[in-house]
Order: C-alpha cells, then structure tokens, then sequence
C-alpha cells in the first residue's frame, strides 16, 4: 500500500542523509521525496512517498523517531488530505504538434511556460495520475525531457504537522 510520510526535521546537514540512509538500511524503497524549509527556518519539512505494509510503514515510523534530528512524524496517508506534484516537460513543437501541444495543455489545465520555434515547456500540477495521464496521452516521440518534484503533501482540516 503507499504511504505518504511527513516528518519535520531539524534544518541542518546530514539530516537528509540520516533519513535516505534509514530507508536504505532496512531495504525500503522511497519512491518520492522532498524537502525544503518551514516557516521557521531551522526546520525543514520532509515528505516521503514510499509502499509497504501496515507493519512495515509502522517500523519506518518508529525508526524515523529514534533518529535525532527527526522533531515529529506523521503518515498523512491515514486521512484526508491533499498531495500535489509539479512536472515540467520540454515538447517538441514543430508544425501541426504545435497546435496538438497548446490543446493538451488547455484540456489538462497546464502552462505553457517556455516557448522557442521547435519545442515548449509546459508545467503541469496535480496528483501522479494526473501527470502520468497527461504523459500517456501525448506522442512519446514529441517528450524531449520530464523532470518531476515528488509528492508534497498536507492534511485535510484541523490536522496539522508542526511542534
């Protein structure tokens, strides 16, 4: 089942490594990560896309708060809550795929955000199935380059991740 973890974490070097080093250890997978400062800027805020079982993302959850620079943990993936992605892909745009390329971008509600006479770059949000969707439904021949940030995620309501 996939999870998505957020933890908060002391804003300091060598953190990431600890966390990336944890999940490498014990043979887990991380499928997607990211990170960046809080409001506080001695903190930064990690959310981690991984899969596993109940058990297993339970050991990830208690190995991660053991380690020091780790402030709080939580599997946001337990209730409702919100996860985003952005993806930015370079397209070849060249006669009649010009046009094709300008209509996807309209009808999966993306940016055009760069444009040269042979290619553009469209910037899309949402969640993976809506980037993976919008990968599928264009010519792979026209995808010149596809670089993804992972998950960030938050929950829903009066659920929040802070000290």
């Amino acid at each position: 089942m996939r999870h998505v973890i957020s933890l908060l974490l002391e804003n300091e070097s060598g953190a990431l490594s600890r966390v990336s080093g944890l999940f490498s250890a014990r043979g887990y997978n991380i499928e997607s990560l990211t990170v960046a400062p809080t409001e506080d800027s001695s903190m930064s805020r990690m959310t981690i896309v991984t899969t596993g079982s109940d058990d297993i993302i339970e050991q990830i959850t208690k190995q991660l708060n053991k380690l020091v620079e780790v402030i709080k943990v939580v599997d946001i993936s337990e209730s409702a809550h919100v996860e985003r992605e952005l993806m930015l892909v370079k397209v070849r745009a060249t006669g009649k795929d010009r046009e094709e390329m300008k209509r996807m971008t309209e009808i999966f509600r993306a940016r055009i955000i760069d444009v040269t006479e042979a290619s553009y770059v469209i910037e899309l949000t949402g969640d993976q199935a809506k980037l993976d969707a919008f990968v599928s439904a264009i010519d792979t021949d026209l995808i010149l380059e596809t670089v993804r940030s992972g998950v960030c995620g938050i929950g829903r309501g009066d659920r929040i991740l802070k000290i």
